[in-house]
């Protein structure tokens, strides 16, 4: 059932348990302390009358109350609903407070201030349950203060729709006559001050101009406009003192506006003069006569100070609140923001899950305090410090906020036993409940009014859109920084060419980029190594760098040269825009690419638009290879260079990302000065691991603006006693003698387990080569972290694995090979082509 009661009902019936009422139990109390001839009842008394005979002959009552809920004023058009008014006491001199009446129109409309319509069962109290209601707050159209409330009650089954819209309707009526009455008591100050200044003057002649003022009232012509607002600025709060006082004002064009307060009976008037106006009644050229500027009472101009103080406030905060997309941070603006300008404490509190970028799903969920500020250090205003969990009291003004969804607004006893206002908010954006911002004033602060409410409102829708677009920002990155570990190598694959350190460094504020590294185990004991870098930030760039990462993997598997490698994944970003259509595209990504072989102890590197790496000598020498730079991936029908050097044993290859050599304050060749000097620092012999610690230590900037990868290869190589080579001859007959030497190295080695599979594999591919291929053919055999047996020839022509029919006499030889190694290929070279087989090494 209390899944499909409307929200306003359920948040009163919270209330009403929360102040302990019995809904069996019904008792208003009665006071005969009504004022009968108050400003409200003088503006809704033709209002009511006017009602009263629209509602003739219809069985609903009237009712007007004061902000106490009181009712003052009773209507009812049909004589038989008196008595079942009567039976619950809504008559003139009884409360319907919400505290003592429950849930009904009148005082839940009070305490949600706003309008409420209460049917039946919606009651809290069993004795109200028979009618129907619909209350209006009455609001001061000056003050904004809340002065009563117009009621339509009627029987249950008696309910007419339109209630609603002609309670509405009234109300607004009884507002604008309050609103009169206001202009006609400021005509009345008016006549008394030209009075007393012996002017002659009738009510008559005090007309309204186009601009609502009364004739004759008002700044001297010739001004500008914000000389005109700053006139009326000052007034007001001249008016808002009360007493008698006079300043100078700078104005425009080095002109001066003298400005006297005089007191009136019931208000103030400000008098303006601008030596040399010559707008001012009898001041002629030159002259400085004064002339009223503005009139009116004290409490309306305090009014309008509060009134702008406020705006004030709110365009502060516009431009305070969401300065960054930090959950934390913005929460702290928000109580910055509050203090000490409209509370004396503020707290923000939120849902755990927000501070991790989801949205909560359980409103019971543990809040945590993300921000506090009182105007008095060390203020005791909670027993809660930031970052500490929050566990609410039931009934208390934040937890009554977050159930009902709506603003709460009441008193409390703080830790020093002194009563506080306080205003708890709860933070709502896009229909997700973040947290709640809590407001509080302590005396001698003034409690807060219902401005003051409207006020805390608007503050915290606009910081509840702030923190959501943080949340969701904190969401974002932390799903592209979970995509971006799984796209990245968890650890480096085993292999015996190089020995490898990396590094990731995220980017300052967590902001996730697309740099990427990889270590790839080639055919022949080779090794890939591979830098990357996406251009831009978040999951975009991270996806990108996956299927860029993907794609130089499965390149890699067909043992491409690195310049032809980087041509197919050029082609391969230019389809993928083409596919993606107007949305982001992959153009921008930088590559490098090398491939070292530890047998001939040579590199062989190119890269597009990506910096060049730097080779670190077994002797401490620092160099940037020559190579050639190459556009970036996606440009499309451009060609890349390689080139190849040789490398010692020992030395060390360094690549990186652009993020480590360049920033805000530093250019690309002063960041590569800087790395050689770092690596030139780096003890001799150092393995990689402490290279990359002493490399981040030297040039990580702080903050850094893009992230960083980092990979350092140490290189080894292939003793001589792991590598055999034959040449063979053009001739099937040398297969045998091939065989004979395979088995005695076999043997040497201690793999006597694989001599049967390696001589199957040697005889299919060494008679394949002479029959299909051309010379000169040559058989290597290596011993490293598996057997490796390649045939390398002259020829173009690969075979291919394919199923022989049973008919078939041959083309079962790839087959056999297949199955009896674990990995088998083809790469080619400037020469010709190589297969190779791999086998898994016993145990």
């Amino acid at each position: 059932m209390v899944e499909s009661v409307r929200v306003p009902i359920l948040a009163s019936w919270e209330r009403c348990q929360t102040a302990g009422l019995d809904p069996e139990r019904f008792e208003v109390p009665y006071t005969d302390d009504l004022d009968p001839t108050g400003a409200l009842v003088r503006a809704a008394g033709p209002v009511l009358d006017r009602l009263a005979g629209t509602l003739s002959g219809t069985r609903t009552a009237v009712l007007l109350t004061d902000d106490r809920g009181l009712v003052i004023d009773r209507r009812a058009a049909e004589p038989p609903l008196l008595p079942a008014l009567d039976r619950v006491r809504l008559a003139p001199g009884f409360s319907y407070h919400e505290l003592h009446a429950g849930t009904n129109g009148i005082g839940t409309a009070l305490a949600a201030r706003q309008p409420v319509r209460v049917c039946g069962e919606e009651h809290f109290s069993a004795a109200l349950r028979g009618f129907t209601c619909f209350g209006v707050p009455v609001r001061h159209p000056v003050s904004g203060r809340v002065e009563g409330v117009l009621d339509l009650t009627s029987l249950y089954g008696d309910a007419h729709p339109l209630m609603a819209e002609l309670a509405r309707g009234c109300a607004l009526a009884i507002e604008q006559r309050l609103l009169d009455e206001c202009g006609e008591r400021e005509r009345a100050l008016l006549h008394s001050y030209l009075a007393a200044e012996h002017r002659a003057t009738t009510a008559a002649s005090l007309r309204l101009d186009g601009a609502g003022r009364f004739q004759g009232v008002g700044p001297p012509a010739g001004l500008t406009d914000g000389d005109e607002s700053a006139l009326a600025e000052t007034a007001a709060g001249l008016i808002a003192a009360g007493r008698r006082e006079a300043l100078q004002l700078p104005l425009s064009h080095g002109r001066t506006a003298h400005l006297l307060c005089r007191p009136l009976a019931g208000g103030a008037v400000v008098e303006v003069s601008v030596p040399g106006d010559a707008g001012s009644p009898g001041g002629g050229t030159g002259g400085s006569a004064r002339r009223p500027l503005l009139v009116g009472e004290a409490g309306v101009g305090r009014l309008a100070v509060a009134a702008r103080r406020r705006l004030e406030l709110l365009s502060d905060a516009a431009l305070r609140i969401g300065t960054t997309l930090d959950v934390s941070r913005t929460a702290r603006e928000i109580v910055e923001a509050a203090v000490p300008r409209f509370a004396d404490h503020a707290t923000v509190d939120l849902f755990c899950p927000v501070l991790h970028g989801t949205a909560p799903v359980d409103p019971g969920a543990e809040l945590r305090r993300v921000a506090a500020s009182g105007a008095a250090p060390g203020a005791a205003y909670g027993p809660h410090a930031r970052g500490e969990p929050i566990r609410l009291v039931p009934g208390s003004p934040q937890a009554r906020a977050l159930c009902g969804g709506a603003a709460v607004r009441d008193t409390s006893t703080g830790p020093d036993g002194e009563p506080r206002a306080v205003i708890a908010v709860p933070l709502r954006a896009r229909d997700t409940l973040l947290g709640v911002a809590t407001f509080q004033r302590a005396a001698p602060t003034e409690p807060f009014a219902d401005d003051d409410l409207t006020l805390a409102r608007d503050l915290a829708a606009r910081a509840a859109v702030c923190i959501d677009n943080a949340r969701l920002f904190t969401r974002e990155h932390h799903l592209a920084l979970e995509l971006q570990r799984s796209l990245l190598p968890r650890g480096v694959p085993e292999q015996h060419a190089v020995d490898v350190a990396h590094r990731y460094l995220p980017a300052a504020r967590g902001r996730v980029g697309g740099d990427w590294f990889d270590v790839i185990p080639l055919s022949g004991a080779r090794v890939a190594l591979v830098v990357g870098d996406v251009v831009g930030h978040g999951i975009h760039a991270a996806a990108a760098m996956g299927r860029l990462r993907t794609a130089a993997h499965n390149f890699s598997a067909l043992d491409l040269p690195p310049d032809e490698l980087l041509g197919r994944l050029d082609d391969l970003v230019v389809r993928l825009d083409d596919e993606s259509g107007t949305g982001p595209g992959l153009a921008g990504a930088t590559c490098l690419y090398a491939v070292y072989d530890p047998v001939t102890r040579r590199c062989q590197l190119a890269r597009a638009g990506h910096p060049p790496p730097a080779l670190l000598a077994p002797d401490g020498e620092v160099r940037f290879p020559d190579l050639p730079a190459g556009p970036p991936l996606g440009l499309g029908g451009l060609p890349f260079e390689a080139a190849e050097f040789a490398v010692p044993e020992g030395s060390g290859i360094v690549l990186y990302t652009d993020g480590l050599i360049e920033g805000r304050h530093l250019d690309p060749d002063t960041g590569m000065r800087r790395l050689g000097r770092a690596l030139t620092a780096v003890p001799r012999g150092c393995p990689p691991e402490e290279v990359c610690a002493a490399l981040e230590a030297a040039l990580r900037p702080a903050p850094s603006a893009d992230d960083v990868v980092l990979l350092v290869a140490r290189t080894r190589t292939l003793d001589e006693r792991q590598v055999a080579g034959w040449d063979v001859p053009d001739d099937p007959a040398a297969v045998s003698a091939l065989r004979s030497a395979i088995t005695r190295r076999l043997r040497a080695w201690g793999l006597d387990e694989l001599t049967f599979t390696t001589e199957l594999i040697a005889s299919e591919l060494i008679t394949n080569a002479i029959r299909h291929g051309a010379g000169p053919v040559r058989a290597t055999l290596l011993r490293d972290r598996a057997l490796v047996f390649e045939v390398a020839d002259a020829s173009g022509t690969s075979p291919r694995l394919r199923r022989a029919a049973t008919t078939d006499e041959g083309g079962r030889g790839i087959f056999l090979v297949a199955q009896l190694c674990r990995r088998w290929g083809t790469r080619y070279t400037d020469r010709g082509k190589v297969i190779w087989t791999e086998q898994q090494l016993p145990a």
